[in-house]
């Protein structure tokens, strides 16, 4: 037998040819056909099998040639011509031929082998055309330091047992009899499957067996050779040995290389995986808190309410539970997602892959435009709920002022009109026609007292009709405002209509009691002020400082000091209805306690005045309670101002403490993630602080408290101060564990680190945290950047810009500086590098198979590259094979995994 591409084997030109030379020079020994037998029949299985096939006699399983083609198809990966399906003797050669015609194609000279003895069941052929496929596909891809296959595989073996005590490998017969090269080599690779300590040369059959059962069960290398053939033949065949060993070669080279190409797959994957979870929790996190967002904003902008005062105290508690309970969990998960957003761009940055862009609508910037809208709306839904309590308490105050003095209003009018289309006078006497017109000339001093009342009326009407308080029973206050005027009117021109009736009637009366037109001339004024008096001391008022209460106070107290000239009146006039019952009872005048002159009698005075002496100490208490609760108003006003005059200043040195040390001028990265974690403990430690200043602001807005002349903190300032501080401590800890992140992933050094931060720092000369382009490239020349200062410098300047700047935005930012400059001296994985990491697990194919993904990677990985790996659709393709090129392409470019 001879092969082509300097493959001999030394064998000379054939393999009938070498036997027969070997049989002339009594060489040959009968046990190695046995033995060729036996080896290439399990060899030809570890094959077949993969195609779920086996052959038990060698000579006569492949007479047909299907059983050839196949081996030939699955040990070259590559497809046959159809065989021929018939039984008959030229359908057998047929096919046998297509299978030589193969072999012949790959390079390989057939010598004295045809298709008629393969046919035909010649052992010896068969066993020289198995022998040639061996040494094509199995052997001759063997090559240590460019020698001949054979020289390689023994120069292999003595490399790999050359540590090995007992063991010296010089050929392929007598070198592996006794069995412990085999063992060795099993040691070398896989030490943890034979134990190598215990194994003796003295005992070769049991050195055999070991290393064929542990080869067959462990390493998926059949058995090949019999261990009794091995020690009853004085010399055992090569070729039944170099089969066998050959096995061991491709079993151990590959598997380091598989290992190494799993290790980078693995690596990159699982950079990969990480990287969606974040992108995954960052869209999950980012559609609830703009779902919520959009859900509370029709709430917050809504202005609709029942128009009362209970209402929208309902509403106000509303918003205050939001605050309490409903938007501080997310005021953190906003806080988490700007972490996870940086976290996975530095992650994507350092892996080398391209930067993630949320979907539509979830970008940060759209999240962060959202929030402000929402604080907008709630600081604009608070300032109306707060302009609604007072609009509706002031109009409730009011309509009830309204209703009082309308009522009292009514009462004192019920009756007058039929009283004055009366003509009683007609039927009287002189002196009760003389009392009649008294009596009238009284009623039109009381009418022109209540002159001012009806104009108080009015003026409240008038109130409630202003547009800006939009009083919701506006119709019906407007009618019966109307309904008292125009009765006003009436009695007016009544009253003028009776005066002149009584005028023309008094040239005949003449006598006038004058007790009665005294009592009533001054009982109708003082009954006037008793009115009223009782109705100022019933009056309700509101108030909102010290200064309006005790002016309240300081009026009360006036009032009171003009009781002492009232109760001289009232006397007066209760002395005068005494006069009158004193006269009637000495003279006997019929009729003459009625008092002509007034409906008023003593003791509807002494009951008015009763009731305003009494009214007098309850108006005490009520202004009392006022004044107590002014006192507790300006309490809390001064208890607030106290706990927020400290809290906001607190929060003021916190900022600044945390913005010093996000400027990197504090220590090592460790130094300042430890100190701003320390800054994190001791405002969550600070929360009750500002929990306790919540109360308070309840408990003031409670109390219908909305100014504060003590401090210029209000409690919206202090909440968005707080959520400002929480923000930025968890910014700063977040771009601190990035940059540590970035100097240990890419080897740079903490004095790089602050060279990178001091320069940075330099050129920031206000603090901001970034740099203008001209800054940035000062700052890139002090760090010994070049950059030329003619056109083509410019264009550079230009496309740095663009990388560290790719939005446009103007400025430079601090990690993206870093960034820039970790790349201009660290490296890092490419999607060549994957490329032939994967070529190597699929045995230098273009397509990879699912089995060998599964068989190379763990589980979750392989399945994760089966899950995404696209079909393959290049030439020579098989069923259920993958293209890995566009998939480690897809890993480093514009790609949804």
């Amino acid at each position: 037998m001879m092969m082509e591409n300097g493959l001999s084997m030394e064998y000379g030109d054939g393999y009938m040819e070498q036997e027969e030379e070997w049989e002339r020079e009594g060489l040959l020994d009968p046990a190695w056909e046995k033995q060729q037998k036996k080896t290439f029949t399990a060899w030809c299985n570890s094959h077949l099998r993969k195609a779920g096939t086996a052959i038990d006699n060698i000579e006569e399983d492949f007479r047909n040639g299907l059983k050839l083609m196949l081996l030939l198809e699955v040990i070259s990966g590559e497809t046959l011509p159809k065989p021929d399906r018939g039984k008959m003797r030229f359908h057998k050669i047929a096919n046998v031929n297509k299978a030589l015609d193969f072999i012949a194609s790959k390079g390989v000279h057939l010598v004295s082998i045809g298709a008629e003895e393969i046919v035909d069941g010649n052992l010896k052929m068969t066993l020289g055309m198995i022998w040639t496929i061996i040494l094509r596909f199995a052997i001759q891809d063997i090559s240590v330091e460019e020698m001949t296959a054979k020289e390689g595989l023994l120069l292999w073996c003595q490399r790999k047992t050359a540590p090995y005590k007992n063991v010296n490998v010089q050929n392929f017969h007598l070198s592996f009899k006794d069995g412990l090269a085999f063992c060795a080599l099993i040691h070398r690779h896989r030490p943890d499957l034979i134990d190598y300590a215990k194994l003796s040369k003295d005992n070769p059959l049991e050195n055999l067996n070991t290393a064929f059962d542990v080869a067959e069960k462990y390493l998926d290398i059949p058995r090949m050779l019999d261990p009794d053939d091995l020690q009853n033949t004085a010399l055992p065949d090569e070729r039944a040995v170099m089969t066998y060993v050959s096995s061991y070669y491709h079993c151990f080279s590959g598997a380091q290389k598989a290992e190494t190409a799993a290790n980078r797959i693995c690596k990159v994957l699982k950079v990969n995986q990480e990287n969606e979870r974040l992108m995954e929790e960052y869209e999950r996190l980012a559609s609830d808190l703009l779902e919520w967002i959009r859900r509370t904003m029709p709430w917050l902008n809504s202005r609709q309410a029942d128009n009362s005062l209970a209402g929208v105290q309902k509403k106000l508690e509303e918003y205050r539970t939001y605050r309490r309970k409903h938007k501080p969990p997310r005021v953190e998960q906003k806080a988490k997602l700007e972490t996870n957003f940086n976290t996975l761009q530095t992650k994507l940055r350092l892996s080398n892959r391209p930067a993630y862009l949320p979907t539509e609508g979830k970008t940060v910037s759209d999240i962060s435009n959202s929030w402000k809208g929402l604080e907008l709306a709630e600081k604009a839904f608070e300032e109306w709920l707060l302009a609604e309590t007072m609009r509706l308490e002031r109009l409730e105050h009011l309509a009830q002022k309204f209703k009082h003095k309308a009522d009292a209003h009514e009462d004192w009018t019920r009756g007058k009109e039929e009283m004055l289309q009366s003509q009683d006078f007609r039927q009287c006497k002189l002196n009760e026609l003389k009392a009649l017109k008294k009596k009238h000339e009284a009623f039109e001093s009381d009418l022109a007292a209540h002159q001012d009342r009806v104009e108080q009326i009015a003026a409240i009407a008038q109130e409630l009709n202003v547009s800006t308080l939009e009083y919701h029973d506006c119709v019906s206050v407007n009618a019966r405002c109307q309904r008292i005027c125009d009765q006003w009117d009436r009695l007016g021109a009544l009253t003028q209509r009776r005066r002149t009736a009584l005028d023309e009637a008094e040239r005949i009366l003449e006598k006038i009691d004058i007790l009665h037109l005294e009592f009533a001339k001054r009982a109708a004024p003082f009954n006037n002020w008793l009115d009223g008096t009782r109705e100022d001391l019933v009056d309700m008022f509101i108030v909102h400082t010290m200064e309006e209460i005790q002016g309240l106070i300081q009026a009360h107290d006036q009032f009171k000091a003009t009781l002492g000239e009232a109760d001289k009146e009232f006397n007066l006039i209760v002395n005068l209805v005494r006069e009158v019952e004193s006269i009637v009872k000495q003279h006997q005048i019929p009729g003459g306690l009625e008092n002509p002159y007034t409906t008023l009698t003593a003791n509807d005075m002494t009951r008015k005045w009763t009731d305003v002496r009494q009214l007098v100490p309850q108006r005490d208490q009520t202004l009392a309670n006022e004044l107590r609760k002014q006192q507790n108003n300006e309490m809390l006003r001064r208890q607030f101002a106290e706990k927020a005059n400290v809290v906001g200043p607190w929060i003021e040195r916190q900022m600044d403490a945390v913005t010093a040390i996000g400027m990197g001028l504090q220590g090592s990265l460790e130094d300042q993630l430890h100190r701003l974690k320390e800054y994190e403990q001791a405002v969550y430690a600070y929360k009750p602080n500002i929990e306790e200043l919540e109360k308070i602001h309840q408990a003031v807005q409670e109390s219908m408290i909305f100014e504060n002349r003590y401090t210029n903190y209000t409690m919206e300032t202090l909440r968005v101060g707080w959520e400002q501080l929480l923000t930025s401590i968890n910014r700063n800890i977040n771009e601190v564990e990035n940059q540590i992140l970035t100097r240990d992933s890419k080897g740079i050094s903490q004095e790089q680190l602050n060279e990178f931060r001091s320069s940075f720092n330099h050129f920031d000369k206000n603090r901001t945290g970034r740099l203008t382009p001209e800054e940035f490239k000062s700052c890139l020349v002090s760090l010994g950047y070049s950059i030329g200062k003619d056109r083509q410098g410019d264009m550079d300047f230009q496309r740095i810009l663009a990388v560290v700047d790719p939005n446009n935005t103007g400025y430079v930012h601090f990690d993206a500086f870093l960034d820039f400059m970790t790349r201009e001296s660290t490296d890092t994985d490419t999607a060549e590098q994957v490329i032939d990491s994967f070529r190597i697990l699929a045995a230098d194919k273009p397509y990879i198979l699912p089995d060998e993904l599964r068989r190379e990677l763990p589980p979750d990985q392989a399945e994760y590259c089966i899950q995404r790996m696209p079909p393959y659709k290049g030439p020579n393709g098989v069923p259920g094979a993958l293209d890995y090129m566009s998939f480690s392409t897809a890993l480093y470019g514009e790609t949804d995994l």
